[in-house]
């Protein structure tokens, strides 16, 4: 085992004492020994410390906690539990967390922020609310949720103690501590109980609570608050008692504090018109409110809280013109401080002005004497034996007088108002239990403490013993339940210093024994203390003070300094003064002050309590004895009956920290902390805790914690208790260091830490020898990648080497090469210098003579080219001249063609259409000019050739002619021939010249041409870009419009989502009015059934669901059936209370004076009903004698129909059956191997005969229906031959009758036989469909065949046991199904037996009615009735879907489908069965016109459904059961409503059945908030079922096992108030999958179930998210891989159930990055980045929430950095999200109901037997 000095190792961390921050953190950087004097030291600035140990003045320094346990929830979980562990915890925890609440044992600490936080919402309180104290985050919440759970298991009462310094947050606490009770307990009635509770703060705020140096808004009063409950543990009254108002405040306030707030709030208003009459103005202008020199307080606005404090008072009841002397009351009080008293000149004597204003106001406001007031003040009486005297006084003693009565009359107003709040909360109801909430002042010490000081210490000492104990108490218990040996703990017991307070001879007695003295001092008393009390080792005197006196309190020595404690424990006020306030004309002025005032009523206290709760002041009897009832004892008394109050109860205590006295948030002074922990005695706590066992650890998690520690062979035992108990003892040798319990191991302090470096040590070990391997693997790789390289670096060496040598030798051979090369190369140049010198010789030479002879051969060919030329050019010029004359002809006639076309084309071109054509044709012209153009290039192309031809031709030709003229010269011809050449040769030229004269003007003309028409193509070019540019412009137009249009799509897409957005909101709204509405209808029921059971039935009371009215439910304005009921009801009780009694109720008496006008209007309606058809019958009775011929000629041609009608069916059907017959015998011979196909084909023979059986009936119809024809003709002819005797004048027409008849007998047989065809086609079609399903049938039995062969082989390949055990399944199985066949059976029988009965009564019925009617005419309408009768009623073809019932057979209807029916019942029927028989009972209703009928059974059942739904409102398959129903029924109206909207998808035969007669559409928005409300219902059920399984399957429960860690826990997670249960994500899953198969089988529709999962997902994100948010233990790396797995097997359950789609998975869209950012890097500013852009659905302070409550589960695991978190905040600053922390749990989607209409027939449908509807008919 290790030592104490061993754990002084080298790198450990201590804690040593520092001046500044108390303590300081250290780390040792050498091993400490026993004996060593000095301690090596290193501080967290790297410097190093020699910390001296000295066993008798230095000890050694306390060792720091595990990082792991830093930031823990309850101190007591830390290792090592000692001052500085505390202080650093709730450092940590306060500046890096920023939580300000933290458990110590079974205190909750709380740390003021001096800061809002978003932690006190109404969805907090619904977080904590019903949860186990140890597994939510510490909360004020979770506090008073221990009390209140407590209360209602032990049944006992509690109180929760908040104490603090004045600005730790006590007052806060206490009024968010009821604030949670108020919003849980709420109050069952109307009475707002819990609103008055809560509206007594601010008035209590303002009148008790003031501005001091220390706090802005400190209570100067302290205050228990009992809040009573009744045994449903609703809130039903409260009861206050004050302790200790500091009415000094009211005279004086030290710099920079303010008068109670009230007095500034009054100052204010002052402006306000009714505050006119006050008279007040600044409150700096008065004495009272002006001493310390700062009026305000900065945030605060005392006009608003002063409508704040009005509001409260009306709440409280307290009306305008109490409040109005209140205040009245108050303002005297500043004028009293103002009143200028004078001193006279002899000093002993003083007065008042005779015009003082504020002394006017005083009296004015007060309704007192004047001039008694301005007398008293200045004298006072004094009373002898003898005589009575009338005294001055001096200035200061009026002053101190004055003061006094300022004092006594704020004094006397504050207790009237607590007695008036008393009297609001008051209730008559018995209590049956209470909680109390004591916010109450905290130990105080100041420079100058005085009297208050020392009453409030002597409370903390009083408050500190019982904290003490119970503390101690706690302990035993635990140790005794654990049976842990235990021994005295020794603790620190302040009895000494109460007894030196309370005892007898004490400080408070030697008080009141001074004040009776008549010239008692201050320094007498404090005299008698030093001569009674210096031996006492409590009390102690100051060395430099003989007025002054030293208690030593437990948190603090403390100087009191004795000068004004008489007076204030005297609190003397002259008797003079308070008459003159008795006699006011005020009647609230003089009950304060009046003798006899009531005394308040107090709250009446639980049966558990063994006190009786009174006020804390007693009602004196006379002024003389109250006077002489001291301050001080009364003040002890009061202290008394608190102590034994709450030790009467089971405390909770909250101690409220001050961290700084700057009031700066967020900052921690450790020195005020440190003093105040001490006060407080939080420290006291933990040192109690220390001195036993303060770690505990339950066997689980002790195993699942240390389990590396244990060896494998341990592990394999499955009692974890001997495990742990062999581990423990091989791991800690001293047995006196644990200790094992029934449940868990104790451990003394610091031995957890022990075990945690032993595991520390084998993790650290493990990851050594890991390290190793995976080094030693790196090195291995590593030496292998260096071989690798090294080889490949030779390789390549080696290559480069040889190819280096490669690269000389082929070098050198190139140079060889190179050599032999250029050698050859030299002497070739030589060679062919040579042979290039004699070549261009030779060249020279023949070029020389070559020349010559083509110089000659040149002459020669020149000559013939001039003759050539000569004789062409001759030629050409004739033909020119032919052509040019041929030119001027054609121009000629051209121009005179061209002035016509050209003067038609300017007629044109003026015309506007020639304009458009032209602008139309412009492309086209322009193209057209374009390919001119190109012509004209070609031609003049073609010209150009032409003309070098023609140049060349003239060129040979001149040759030629040179050659000839030569030749002439050379022949020497004579000069003439030579002459006429020459002149040819001039004219030639000159045609030449012409000729090239007459090119250049084509050329010319030609280049002037093409100009013009550049330039048009030019203009057309312009225009054509013109028009290019309109074209463009034109297409940014339409794509700006194409873009507007996007644009206004897009803004009508954004509108329509505004729209539906608004919509679902619209959609939301009326349904949370609709289950508003509900709510208030429930509320109503209730009310009345309370009325009722007040009145009528005092002392017993019914269950609720027996007590609703149809009534209540009905929303329809005329007369139903409830109302008839409440008034039997009325009158029943009346009958039973006696007509005296019921005389005083006059609601009874409107409601039956209303009933009797009700019921007399239904009488005279159904009298005028009577008469009408009365009336009506008898026009029917004349009008039947008129028609009886014609009715029995109609009879006679029906039934002769009818009989062929019979006939032709009976042998369609003997043909049919025959051949089904011959069918069904060849497939069962086929198929005679199996012996199901012969029992199927027996079944279908029976069938057949069955069939056999009804065609015999049918005969028997037949030969029924001859027998009344035959009877019928012989009746008919007698009066035949009667007609013929009586009118022969009809015989001479006999022919043209007989044709008539037979043309009339020709169309009948028409008509019938179009009748017999249709009847005919319909048969057929129905013995078609009976075939089909034949063979359909026979289909399903050969499958049921096969299915069995392959069981059978299945069954053969399995052992003998599981063969057995699997035909016993398979057996058990047939012979269910045989059973439910046979009771269908059954049901059928049944059915057909009734059915038979029934006609055989209508038979029986008929035959006596034809036997007792005597005329002939009767019997033979009777027996075409009965006829007519008989024969509907047997045709069952003729069923058209609708259900005929008696009116009197309603209310059996509706509770046999509604009220008694059970979902198991017809689970094996079609779905919503009865919304079904519902409506077609409404069809029928419809039929026949009967609008009271429909009104009534919607009515019935609509209240019967609400009925049982209150009834069984926490049943999850009848809500279902019924939604599905009613949503079937609303989907019927819709569908057969004829509304062509809901008609789309009907059958034909679906829309012969819609209803004829009436629209129910107001009864459809009936049934559709009746869907509402019951869909409410339905989540609402389904959550309460789901919510105490989330938190544990989602959170708690391993789904991934052993990945969760285990921490050491607190006080508080081993200690819960209620062991819950616990449910794996297994079992949630199962639980929604029975949600999901009950909707399913119950019919509802799949969009309804989609939304019913969205909201239950949503539902499991939020609880979900919500406890993650407020629980630190769950906030880890491991968490989030858990959650993670939960939602990915969620999502697969959704993705089997084909919920997909339903969006349920994106309302869990939170919860997935919450586990996402468990899991992620929280390190640099990169993972900053991605968890803002990842974590979108998650608010800013949800991120910063799970950041900072991330817990590292393991020393591997780092915490994540402030700076971080600042890093975040800082990124997500712009965010405009949503603030809220948690998600608002109860938000519930809007439900849509859509219209889904049924493919369900109704006349196919069938009813079972079991029903019991034997009063319907089918019709």
């Amino acid at each position: 085992m290790m030592t104490e000095y061993e754990l002084y190792a080298k790198y450990t961390r201590v804690w040593i004492p520092d001046p500044d921050d108390v303590w300081k953190a250290a780390e040792i950087v050498k091993d400490y020994k026993e004996g060593d004097p000095v301690m090596y030291l290193k501080l967290e600035d790297e410097t190093t410390l020699d910390y001296p140990i000295n066993p008798k003045h230095n000890q050694l320094p306390f060792l720091r906690n595990p990082d792991i346990l830093v930031g823990e929830n309850d101190l007591t979980a830390l290792s090592y539990l000692h001052e500085p562990a505390v202080l650093h915890n709730l450092k940590v925890r306060f500046l890096e967390s920023n939580h300000i609440y933290t458990y110590c044992g079974i205190v909750l600490v709380a740390i003021n922020p001096y800061q809002q936080v978003p932690i006190y919402g109404e969805d907090v309180i619904y977080a904590y609310s019903g949860q186990n104290m140890g597994d939510m985050d510490p909360h004020i919440f979770a506090v008073a949720e221990e009390a209140y759970k407590q209360m209602a298991r032990d049944e006992k009462n509690q109180s929760i103690i908040v104490s603090g310094e004045s600005g730790a947050g006590k007052t806060v606490s206490a009024k968010y501590a009821m604030r949670y009770f108020a919003t849980v307990g709420g109050s069952a009635s109307d009475t707002n109980v819990e609103e008055k509770v809560l509206a007594s703060s601010p008035i209590m705020e303002a009148i008790g609570n003031a501005k001091t140096t220390r706090n802005d808004n400190s209570s100067r009063f302290g205050k228990y608050i009992q809040i009573g409950f009744d045994r449903r543990y609703h809130i039903i009254g409260a009861n206050m008692r004050t302790y200790l108002l500091e009415k000094s405040r009211v005279v004086f306030q030290a710099e920079d504090e303010r008068n109670y707030h009230i007095f500034y709030q009054l100052c204010a208003s002052a402006s306000l018109p009714e505050f006119k009459d006050l008279e007040l103005t600044s409150a700096e202008d008065f004495f009272y409110t002006s001493q310390g020199e700062n009026i305000f307080i900065e945030g605060v606005n005392d006009a608003e809280d002063l409508e704040k404090t009005r509001h409260a008072f009306m709440l409280l009841g307290v009306k305008e013109n109490h409040q109005m002397s209140i205040f009245k009351i108050i303002a005297s009080i500043l004028h009293l401080g103002n009143v200028d008293i004078r001193s006279e000149r002899d000093g002993d004597s003083c007065n008042i002005p005779k015009n003082d204003e504020h002394l006017n106001h005083f009296c004015d406001l007060l309704g007192v004497e004047h001039d008694q007031m301005e007398h008293w003040l200045c004298h006072r009486k004094l009373v002898t034996t003898a005589e009575t005297y009338v005294k001055t006084m001096s200035k200061q003693q009026a002053i101190n007088a004055r003061n006094a009565l300022a004092k006594h009359i704020y004094a006397e107003l504050f207790n009237w108002i607590v007695d008036h709040i008393n009297k609001a909360l008051y209730t008559t109801t018995k209590q049956h239990s209470f909680i109390g909430v004591l916010d109450i002042y905290g130990f105080e010490t100041f420079e100058f403490n005085s009297f208050e000081q020392f009453c409030i210490n002597y409370a903390n000492e009083k408050l500190q013993q019982q904290f003490n104990s119970h503390v101690f108490k706690l302990e035993q218990d635990e140790y005794m339940k654990e049976q842990i040996p235990w021994t005295l703990i020794d603790f620190y017991d302040n009895q000494p210093c109460i007894d030196l307070i309370e005892a007898k001879l004490g400080i408070l007695d030697l008080l009141d024994e001074e004040c009776k003295v008549p010239k008692g001092t201050d320094q007498n008393w404090a005299q008698k203390l030093y001569d009674r009390h210096s031996s006492s080792e409590h009390f102690q005197k100051p060395r430099m003070s003989n007025t002054s006196f030293i208690v030593v309190h437990f948190a603090d020595k403390v100087e009191y300094q004795s000068d004004g404690f008489l007076e204030k424990n005297r609190d003397t006020v002259y008797e003079e003064q308070i008459n003159i306030l008795k006699a006011s004309k005020f009647q609230l002025v003089a009950d304060l002050f009046h003798d006899g005032k009531e005394v308040p009523v107090p709250a009446p206290v639980g049966k558990g309590s063994r006190i009786n709760v009174r006020a804390a002041k007693p009602a004196p009897k006379t002024p003389n004895r109250e006077h002489r009832k001291t301050v001080g004892h009364q003040f002890r008394n009061s202290l008394q009956l608190l102590t034994e109050t709450l030790n009467a109860t089971t405390p909770h205590y909250v101690r409220c920290i001050k961290p700084n006295d700057e009031k700066l948030a967020f900052s921690f002074d450790s020195s005020r902390a440190v003093q105040q922990l001490r006060a407080c005695g939080v420290l006291e706590t933990i040192r109690i805790s220390a001195a036993g066992y303060p770690s505990r650890w339950t066997y689980p998690d002790f195993f699942n914690r240390y389990r590396v520690l244990m060896k494998k062979k341990d592990i394999s035992n499955s009692d974890k208790k001997l495990i742990c108990r062999n581990l423990l003892e091989t791991l800690i040798k001293d047995p006196d260091k644990f200790q094992f319990g029934k449940n868990k191991i104790f451990f003394r302090a610091g031995q957890v830490a022990y075990l945690e470096k032993l595991r520390a040590d084998k993790f650290r070990s493990a990851c050594i020898k890991i390290q190793k391997s995976v080094r030693g693997w790196l090195q291995r790789v590593k030496y292998r990648k260096i071989r690798k390289s090294a080889i490949t670096l030779q390789r390549y060496g080696r290559g480069y080497l040889a190819r280096r040598l490669a690269e000389d030798l082929r070098r050198t051979r190139a140079a060889v090469i190179f050599q032999k090369q250029y050698r050859m190369l030299r002497e070739r140049r030589a060679y062919l210098n040579v042979r290039h010198a004699v070549t261009t010789i030779q060249a020279f030479s023949r070029g020389m003579f070559t020349r010559r002879i083509y110089k000659e051969f040149l002459l020669h060919h020149k000559a013939t080219i001039i003759q050539k030329s000569v004789r062409g050019w001759m030629e050409r010029r004739k033909f020119r001249r032919a052509r040019n004359a041929a030119v001027i002809i054609q121009c000629g006639f051209r121009r005179l063609q061209a002035k016509k076309e050209l003067k038609q084309l300017k007629i044109e071109a003026r015309s506007a259409e020639h304009f458009k054509k032209l602008n139309i044709g412009m492309e086209n012209k322009i193209v057209q000019l374009q390919r001119k153009v190109d012509d004209q290039n070609k031609e003049y192309k073609a010209q150009n050739e032409l003309l070098t031809i023609a140049n060349n031709n003239y060129a040979t030709e001149v040759q030629k002619l040179q050659k000839e003229v030569q030749y002439f010269r050379d022949h020497k011809d004579d000069g003439n021939q030579l002459s006429t050449l020459q002149e040819e040769l001039e004219r030639l030229r000159a045609e030449l010249e012409s000729a090239h004269s007459q090119r250049k003007q084509l050329e010319e003309e030609y280049s002037t041409e093409k100009a013009s028409l550049r330039k048009r193509v030019e203009d057309l070019e312009k225009e054509n870009s013109l028009l290019k540019d309109e074209k463009e412009e034109m297409n940014q137009r339409i794509q700006n419009q194409s873009k507007n249009k996007e644009d206004q799509v897009s803004r009508v897409s954004v509108k329509e989502g505004q729209v539906q957005a608004e919509l679902n909101e619209e959609r939301l709204r009326y349904q949370n009015l609709v289950k508003e509405y509900s709510r208030l209808e429930q509320r109503y029921e209730n009310l009345q059934e309370e009325i009722s059971l007040a009145k009528f039935q005092p002392g017993h009371r019914r269950n609720p669901s027996n007590q609703s009215s149809l009534e209540s439910d009905s929303n329809y304005p005329s007369i139903s059936t409830s109302e008839v009921g409440d008034t039997e009801d009325t009158i029943q009780q009346v009958e039973e209370m006696g007509l005296e009694k019921a005389a005083m109720d006059i609601s009874l008496f409107m409601k039956l004076q209303k009933r009797v006008r009700e019921l007399e209007q239904e009488r005279r309606r159904l009298q005028t009903d009577l008469e009408k058809m009365e009336e009506l019958v008898n026009r029917k009775g004349n009008e039947n004698k008129n028609s009886a011929d014609q009715d029995s000629n109609g009879d006679s041609a029906y039934n002769s129909l009818k009989r062929q009608e019979l006939e032709s069916e009976n042998k369609k059907l003997k043909n049919d059956l025959n051949e089904l017959r011959k069918a069904i015998a060849e497939r069962a011979t086929n198929n005679n191997s199996s012996n199901e196909l012969q029992e199927s084909y027996n079944l279908l023979l029976n069938q057949l005969k069955g069939a056999n059986e009804e065609l015999e009936v049918r005969k028997e119809e037949v030969l029924i229906l001859r027998a009344q024809i035959v009877s019928s003709a012989q009746q008919k002819e007698p009066a035949k031959q009667i007609e013929t005797n009586t009118m022969p004048e009809w015989t001479n027409s006999k022919n043209e009758m007989s044709r008539d008849d037979a043309i009339k007998a020709y169309h009948g047989m028409c008509e019938s036989k179009k009748l017999l065809e249709a009847q005919l086609q319909t048969q057929s079609r129905q013995h078609e469909d009976e075939l089909e399903a034949l063979r359909t049938q026979n289909e399903v039995l050969k499958e049921d065949i096969e299915r069995k062969q392959e069981m059978l082989n299945q069954t053969l390949s399995l052992s003998p046991e599981a063969q057995v055990e699997f035909s016993i399944q398979q057996e058990i199985t047939r012979l269910t199904n045989e059973n439910l066949d046979l009771k269908e059976l059954v049901e059928k029988l049944e059915k057909n037996e009734r059915k038979l009965k029934k006609q055989l009564k209508i038979y029986m019925k008929k035959v006596q009615e034809l036997e007792v009617s005597q005329p002939s005419e009767k019997s033979q309408k009777r027996r075409h009735e009965l006829t007519r009768q008989v024969t509907v009623q047997r045709k069952e073809k003729d069923f058209e879907g609708m259900l005929e019932y008696c009116k009197e057979d309603e209310s059996l209807l509706v509770k046999s489908l509604v009220s008694d029916m059970k979902p198991q019942t017809v689970s094996a029927t079609v779905p919503c069965l009865p919304a079904y028989i519902l409506f077609m009972c409404i069809r029928h209703a419809d039929y026949i016109n009967d609008d009271q009928k429909v009104h009534s059974l919607l009515t019935s059942t609509i209240n019967a459904i609400k009925k049982v739904l209150k009834k069984q409102n926490d049943d999850f398959e009848t809500t279902s059961f019924w939604l599905a129903n009613t949503s079937r029924l609303l989907h019927c109206l819709k569908q057969y409503s004829g509304d062509e909207a809901f008609m789309t998808q009907n059958s034909a035969k679906q829309n012969e059945h819609c209803l004829k007669n009436f629209d129910l559409a107001e009864y459809r928005q009936v049934l559709s908030d009746l869907s509402i409300q019951i869909y409410q219902q339905l989540i609402k059920v389904a959550e309460g079922i789901m919510h105490p399984m989330i938190v544990s399957a989602m959170l708690e429960s391993e789904s991934i096992p052993s990945l969760a860690g285990v921490k050491p826990m607190g006080y508080r997670n081993r200690s819960s108030s209620m062991d819950g249960d616990t449910y794996s994500l297994d079992a949630l899953i199962i639980q929604l999958g029975n949600f999901h198969s009950t909707m399913c089988e119950h019919g509802l529709d799949p969009e309804i179930i989609q939304q019913v999962f969205k909201q239950l997902f949503y539902m499991i994100n939020a609880v979900t998210l919500n406890n993650l948010l407020l629980r630190k233990d769950v906030c880890s790396w491991s968490t989030g891989m858990q959650l993670r797995f939960n939602i990915s097997q969620m999502e697969e359950w959704l993705r089997s159930k084909n919920l997909q789609q339903s969006g349920a998975i994106s309302t869990m869209e939170p919860l997935i990055q919450a586990a996402q950012l468990l899991q992620v890097k929280k390190k640099t500013n990169e993972d900053a980045k991605a968890i803002c852009t990842m974590c979108t659905a998650l608010s800013t302070q949800q991120i910063v929430k799970i950041l900072n409550l991330y817990t590292p589960l393991n020393e591997f695991e780092e915490r994540v950095t402030v700076s971080f978190i600042r890093s975040i905040q800082g990124l997500l600053q712009d965010n405009t999200d949503s603030q809220q922390l948690l998600v608002d749990a109860k938000h519930t989607f809007p439900v849509l109901f859509p219209y889904t209409p049924s493919n369900l027939s109704l006349e196919t449908l069938h009813i079972p037997a079991s029903l019991s509807l034997d009063f319907l008919t089918r019709v």
